[in-house]
């Protein structure tokens, strides 16, 4: 089964089970919503088990959220730096037009047909998503997941068509 992930625990949150979570989803209120199903690895990478969150809440840049059966600190503090993912079985399906993060990651990006990298990672800083591309012999590029710089996304040819705006890239 593929599982992808949402967020990783950084840190224990008060002496009443919860933990703060650094979501790497555009889908936080989805996966952390009461009652949902999530599986939690270890730092490295392995299965530990599924978890059923009780309760989850926004403070600051964090998801702040709670196991079913875990209330206290005692029982959360070794699941730190753990991380957070959901199976593939339980993804919804997206409106057109709309992505998960691990269906962009390792795309190719191309500019007027040229390859110039490959996307890494992605981003949450405000407003909208930022890509990072990993490129040749170059520092990575931060391209703003926004229309006048995403043209086209080509799932089915692992492929990305951009337009970089005059002084976003410093290189060239």
């Amino acid at each position: 089964m593929n599982y992808y992930n949402v967020g990783k625990i950084v840190n224990t949150q008060g002496l009443q089970g919860e933990m703060r979570v650094l979501s790497v989803t555009d889908f936080a209120e989805e996966r952390f919503k009461k009652g949902s199903m999530l599986a939690l690895f270890d730092k490295k990478d392995n299965f530990v088990m599924n978890v059923e969150i009780a309760s989850h809440r926004k403070m600051k840049n964090f998801d702040i959220v709670k196991f079913k059966g875990m209330y206290h600190i005692n029982d959360i503090e070794k699941y730190r730096d753990f991380t957070l993912k959901v199976a593939e079985q339980d993804l919804s399906d997206l409106d057109e037009g709309e992505f998960y993060y691990h269906e962009i990651i390792g795309l190719n990006v191309y500019e007027r047909g040229i390859l110039i990298g490959t996307i890494k990672e992605i981003l949450q800083p405000g407003a909208n998503d930022v890509w990072v591309v990993k490129r040749k012999s170059k520092r990575d590029l931060l391209l703003p997941y926004i229309p006048p710089v995403v043209l086209n996304i080509d799932l089915e040819n692992s492929r990305v068509d951009v337009e970089i705006p005059e002084g976003l890239d410093d290189e060239n």
